[in-house]
C-alpha cells in the first residue's frame, strides 16, 4: 500500500503576500523620498548655501561693528530636555569687523554684566550660531541683546525687540498665556 503524500494548500495570506510583495517593497522604498526635499533644504541651510536661517532680520549696528542676524528656523521654541526651551540664532560678521571681535553673546533681557552676558555664539565669523534659552515666562515686550566684545577689551551691546527678531516665539509666548 503507498500513500500518497500532497502539499498543504498555501494559506490566503501567503497567496496575498506572493501577489503583492513586489509591490509592497516599491512602496515601502517610495516612503523616503517624500522625506527627502525637507531633507535637501535643511542640509542646504545648516552647510550655508541657502543664507543664514530660514528667517533673515537683517543688518544689526553694534557699536562701530556690524552683524547680520538670523533665525534658524520660523517655529516656536524647542523643549530641549532639563535645559528648557531653546531657540537657535545665527549671525554673520561684517567684513571689516572679523579680526575685531573676540566673542558675541545673545540674551533676552539686558544683561547685568559680561557674566551675564547670554548663550555666546560659536563657529566660523562667516557663520556663527548660538541657542538661546527662552523661559516660559518671558514677557511678550522683551528685548533681544546682543553683546559684543572686542580683542581691545571693548564692549558693544544693542538690542531688537522680540516682535522683529522671532514672531513664532512671540506667538508661541502668547499662546502660553500668563504673560504680563
Amino acid at each position: 500500500m503507498s500513500k500518497t503524500i500532497t502539499a498543504p494548500q498555501p494559506s490566503r495570506a501567503s497567496l496575498l503576500w506572493r501577489k503583492w510583495r513586489f509591490h509592497i517593497n516599491i512602496f515601502l522604498l517610495l516612503i523616503p523620498l517624500g522625506f527627502m526635499p525637507k531633507y535637501f533644504a535643511d542640509a542646504s541651510l545648516f552647510r550655508g548655501d541657502s543664507g543664514l536661517g530660514e528667517r533673515e532680520i537683517g543688518e544689526i549696528q553694534v557699536g562701530p561693528w556690524s552683524l547680520r542676524l538670523a533665525e534658524l528656523r520660523n517655529e516656536a521654541p524647542r523643549l530641549t530636555g532639563p535645559a528648557g526651551y531653546m531657540k537657535g540664532f545665527n549671525i554673520a560678521l561684517c567684513e571689516r569687523c572679523r579680526d575685531q571681535v573676540k566673542a558675541i553673546y545673545l540674551r533676552l533681557g539686558k544683561p547685568r554684566s559680561l557674566r551675564a552676558a547670554g548663550a555666546i555664539f560659536f563657529g566660523t565669523p562667516y557663520r556663527m550660531g548660538a541657542m538661546l534659552p527662552v523661559p516660559e515666562k518671558t514677557k511678550t515686550d522683551a528685548e533681544l541683546w546682543i553683546t559684543m566684545e572686542g580683542w581691545d577689551g571693548a564692549m558693544h551691546q544693542a538690542s531688537i525687540p522680540l516682535s522683529q527678531a522671532s514672531p513664532a516665539t512671540l506667538a508661541w509666548l502668547n499662546k502660553q498665556g500668563g504673560n504680563p
